[in-house]
């Protein structure tokens, strides 16, 4: 990698005291050149050539790389070939060039895409490829699964020294037809799942059931384990007979019926410290731990898996559930099962977040599966977040660090940075000085039919992003002439100006506000309804 003599960043008027205070910090020789722009984002590989030949004051001779803002339009390469000096995309906002400039000598820049965006994507893939390593290392799985807090799920390895793996329930899966049970599983998969769970109807006999529902989902899940979720020893039977790979759940009530058929076909089971046949439930840390392990040494000849069932906030208390949960993977070398969905499903908050802080709780209680629905809006994606969330705990937990900046995450929403309360927000941006007139917006446009004709447009959410796609219907006097399909407002609506489909500017204006709303649900799985507001306004609270 080359070390360079110096570094010459181009940038505009309005970040250009924010550029040097930056440049100034820097241990290497950094210059800053002012170009005649206010705002560096217009600047294109001509004008750059043309600044640096006209009105640079320095040595060209002595620059080793030159950083152009990372928001230009253009790649590089003009240039880089003009001045013979190589010439790279810098970050998008100038308070990151700090990073950028941290990385020279280590990092390949591009000339067409930002710094910003090759940062984050070789961090992903280094991220990633952690990953593939470890799960390819056949040699150290072999070994890790000799150790007493890790079992084999069909051909799945589980435990504590292994990424925590992601189960995903299909709830009420006797009442779905075989399409809905298909495209549900394959849903999950496509997320993240790394099993998937029948779950049977609580208080019905299902029995008759089980045979077609097994015989659908392996011909979707293929290698991957397939597990019951049901308390009736009939049904547990049953599934065992016809090859289930995990039995949820066994208690100190129903052990005894199905214990002799699972050490005959060698099938782990998921045990509570319950008796929901006597109506018996824990209401203590210590009954939770007691009864657990009584329910172990009577399942010790097959492998097991501990739930201390994770209770939902305020419901009886979270908290000792968890310390429940603590208490016993100190005192016990056995792997834990942990119902994410418990507390997901049953707070009015989006998932995200709270998935991913219950799996770093989880981690740190060396859970080995999550186990999750999908089912309500505001849970909808949390088989993806857990498995990302999944990866994020295994890979801090080995690099001994926090979660943060690993290269995977589960920011959505909300930026990293924090916001700076100014007039205006964006901190690269200072206009308080230019004295430009303002206009305060409030009128609403009076709607004049275009007559080009009209559109509607539908989100279609597929199983994952890259399966979803935005459908915009183009309606000459009502009826429909032509479809235009897509996934990014900008394309579908450079194809609606190529077909002159359109012809007022105020409708153009509406429908780039309306696609880009379409867009935004399509990438946040969000129910997107023309005309209407995409998110919730934040409540005043005073």
């Amino acid at each position: 990698m080359v070390i360079w003599l110096k570094i010459l960043i181009i940038t505009g008027h309005l970040a250009v005291k924010r550029i040097k205070e930056i440049a100034e910090s820097y241990k290497r020789e950094v210059e800053v050149h002012e170009a005649n722009t206010q705002v560096a984002a217009f600047l294109t590989p001509q004008k750059v050539i043309n600044e640096l030949k006209e009105n640079y004051k320095g040595d060209l001779n002595e620059i080793g790389m030159i950083i152009v803002p990372g928001l230009m339009k253009k790649p590089t390469t003009e240039i880089a070939e003009t001045l013979k000096i190589p010439c790279y995309k810098g970050s998008v906002h100038g308070s990151d060039l700090e990073m950028v400039l941290s990385l020279v000598g280590s990092v390949e820049f591009s000339e067409s895409k930002s710094a910003d965006s090759l940062i984050e994507n070789l961090k992903r893939d280094l991220a990633f490829d952690f990953m593939d390593d470890f799960e390819n290392n056949h040699q150290l799985i072999a070994k890790l699964l000799k150790k007493p807090n890790n079992i084999l799920i069909k051909n799945l390895p589980v435990g504590e020294d292994f990424p925590m793996r992601i189960l995903c329930e299909i709830a009420n899966a006797p009442l779905l037809s075989k399409e809905e049970l298909v495209l549900k599983a394959k849903y999950y998969l496509d997320n993240g799942a790394d099993m998937i769970d029948i779950g049977m109807v609580a208080g019905e006999d299902m029995s008759s059931s089980i045979h077609d529902l097994i015989k659908t989902l392996r011909s979707v899940v293929g290698d991957k384990p397939l597990s019951i979720d049901s308390l009736n020893p009939k049904e547990l039977n049953i599934a065992i007979d016809n090859g289930i790979d995990l039995v949820l759940s066994l208690d100190l009530g129903n052990y005894k019926e199905v214990l002799q058929k699972l050490k005959t076909k060698n099938t782990p089971a998921v045990l509570l410290p319950t008796n929901f046949k006597e109506n018996k439930i824990p209401k203590t840390i210590d009954e939770r731990i007691i009864n657990i392990e009584e329910i172990i040494k009577k399942c010790s000849e097959i492998d097991t898996l501990g739930d201390l069932i994770l209770d939902p906030i305020n419901s009886k208390s979270i908290v000792d559930s968890i310390i429940a949960a603590k208490q016993f993977k100190d005192r016990n070398p056995h792997p834990l099962f942990f119902g994410v969905g418990n507390v997901t499903e049953l707070i009015d908050a989006d998932s995200t977040g709270v998935n991913a802080l219950i799996s770093g709780i989880a981690m740190e209680l060396k859970a080995s599966v999550l186990f999750t629905p999908d089912e309500s809006g505001k849970t909808w994606n949390s088989v993806y977040e857990l498995a990302i969330s999944s990866k994020m705990m295994f890979i801090s937990k080995h690099r001994s660090s926090i979660p943060k900046d690993l290269g995977i995450d589960l920011i959505s929403f909300k930026d990293k940075k924090k916001l700076s309360f100014n007039k205006f927000i964006n901190e690269d941006n200072q206009y308080d000085d230019l004295n430009l007139p303002i206009y305060l917006a409030g009128k609403n446009p009076k709607f004049r039919k275009d007559p080009k004709g009209s559109f509607k447009i539908n989100v279609e959410h597929g199983s994952r992003y890259d399966k979803s796609k935005i459908i915009v219907t183009h309606y000459i006097k009502q009826k429909p002439n032509v479809i235009i399909e897509g996934k990014t407002a900008r394309k579908i609506f450079n194809e609606i100006i190529e077909r002159k489909l359109i012809s007022k500017l105020e409708h153009a204006a509406y429908l780039g506000v309306e696609l880009n709303k379409a867009e935004t649900a399509l990438i946040f799985s969000k129910k997107y309804t023309q005309d209407l507001e995409l998110f919730k306004k934040p409540l005043i609270l005073n």
